[in-house]
């Protein structure tokens, strides 16, 4: 039997005024389950709510109604010093600015939820070597972010993301402000997360090429889910479906 880690049960996320002219729903009754170990990717046209759905699973903003249930715990019942720690242990969250200290080394910046937790000194050095190796890092961990790659920064983050072991690691646009190089130097970490590590991982991506390292891609238009895929054959063969399916909701692909 698959384990759950995250589900929705009819989220909505609406903008202004519920019942007035100005308001917008970003996100309009979305049911979700996503069981441990999946690797998938969340797309759709400018606009259609990925970021906002991702912000609303991540406990980053409060859901007009509906509920995410993380592990069977219902996030936004939550206040703020809960939500805090909950996220800290059971959330890892990348994005696409990075969002690393620079006046922190690579392994300072690693370390940031562990110290937050007061674990034992030789449980962070322990993690922090076995998430270097395993990101090839470990020759720039004393390093300042400012005098490594971007590549290298956003492997930093991921490290930082999964340093205390969370359920489900959410990712919004994570290969944006990368090279094609360094983008699939980023994917293939995520698949290791996934493969020796067996933590779920939701990438939300405009990126067709990124989306198909993914195993499943969940397709959302105006707010709600408008279709899925599952990854059967290889990567290119992927690829082009997953383009295909885009094609289908009416954006131009570069623009998705």
């Amino acid at each position: 039997m698959k384990e759950s880690i995250l589900k929705t049960e009819k989220l909505v996320k609406i903008y202004g005024e519920a019942s007035g002219d100005s308001s917008t729903t970003a996100v309009d009754g979305v049911n979700l389950e996503i069981n441990k170990g999946e690797f998938l990717a969340i797309m759709g046209p400018s606009g259609s709510g990925k970021t906002t759905l991702l912000h609303l699973l991540g406990g980053i903003d409060k859901p007009t109604s509906g509920e995410v249930f993380i592990n069977g715990e219902p996030i936004s019942e939550m206040n703020g010093d809960e939500l805090a720690v909950f996220r800290r242990k059971e959330l890892g969250l990348v994005f696409q600015e990075f969002n690393l200290l620079d006046s922190l080394t690579v392994r300072e910046n690693i370390l940031i939820p562990m110290i937050l937790e007061k674990k034992p000194i030789e449980e962070m050095e322990k993690k922090v070597k076995e998430l270097a190796t395993l990101f090839g890092i470990t020759n720039i961990l004393d390093k300042y972010t400012y005098h490594v790659s971007g590549g290298q920064m956003q492997r930093t983050a991921v490290s930082r993301a999964l340093v205390n072991k969370p359920s489900i690691l959410l990712a919004d646009e994570p290969t944006g402000n990368l090279d094609s190089k360094s983008s699939t130097t980023i994917m293939e970490c995520f698949e290791k997360v996934v493969e020796e590590l067996q933590t779920t991982v939701l990438v939300v991506t405009h990126d067709v090429f990124a989306a198909s390292y993914c195993k499943k891609v969940i397709f959302i238009k105006d707010g709600g889910i408008h279709s899925s895929i599952v990854r059967k054959g290889d990567r290119k063969q992927f690829l082009n479906q997953i383009m295909d399916n885009l094609a289908v909701l009416g954006g131009r692909v570069h623009d998705i």
